[in-house]
Parts: structure tokens; sequence; C-alpha cells
């Protein structure tokens, strides 16, 4: 999704429209299209403003869990996304997923570094 029209433009169209064009045919002249002109004109009806609304910012269930979920991965470093989805429903019973559980770490910066039960595979030699 882009960036908001700027509200100077928006304030042309609708002053077009006030007066005496209509909406589908001022939508073309300024490169907009007729559903934004339509929604501008109804804005300035009910509000009286025609400042873009502001984005909402998604909510994660997983953000009151913070200090839990963090507390966790410092005891237990070792579990994987899948391991620490089934701990998330045994223990706090919310249903989540294993990218939900991944976004958040990646969100309050937790990175997983491999630790391999065994060393390096070496390449077989010849004798």
């Amino acid at each position: 999704m882009g960036a908001a029209h700027p509200e100077d433009l928006r304030c042309r169209v609708v002053a077009e429209v006030e007066g005496g064009s209509t909406r589908r045919a001022t939508a073309p002249r300024f490169k907009v299209c007729d559903s934004s002109a339509i929604r501008w004109v109804a804005l300035k009806a009910a509000t009286g403003s025609l400042t873009p609304k502001r984005g909402r910012k998604a909510r994660s269930p997983l953000e009151p869990l913070q200090a839990w979920l963090l507390e966790l991965n410092a005891r237990e470093p070792d579990l994987t996304l899948d391991e620490t989805v089934e701990r998330i429903g045994l223990d706090l019973g919310l249903k989540t997923s294993d990218s939900s559980v991944d976004r958040f770490y990646r969100r309050h910066g937790v990175t997983f570094k491999k630790t391999p039960a065994r060393g390096r595979a070496d390449p077989s030699r010849r004798g």
C-alpha cells in the first residue's frame, strides 16, 4: 500500500467538486481514482477536514507476554519455535503459530545461533 495523497491535492479535488463538477469527472483531471475523490468529499462533509487517517499499528497477541517469552528464551535457549508454541499453549492456554513467535522474537532482537549436536562433518578422504 502506498503513501497517502498530499493534503493540498485532496483540497484541490474537493474544491473542484464543491465548485460544481462531479466527483467522477474531477478524478481523472487530478490523476486520482474515482473512489478517492468520492471518499475525500465524504470525509470533508463528515469531519470538515481532509487530513489522512493515521495508519494503525498491528498488535500481536504475544506482546502482553513479552516478559514471559523473553524469560523463557533466556532460561531455555535451545527451544525450537514449535516447542515454544507448544509451551505457550500448555502454560498460558494461548493458541499461536511458529511464524508469529518468530516475528515476535525478530521485533525484540532475539536471534538464534545454530548449535549442532556434533562437530562439523569432515569430507571423506582417500586412504
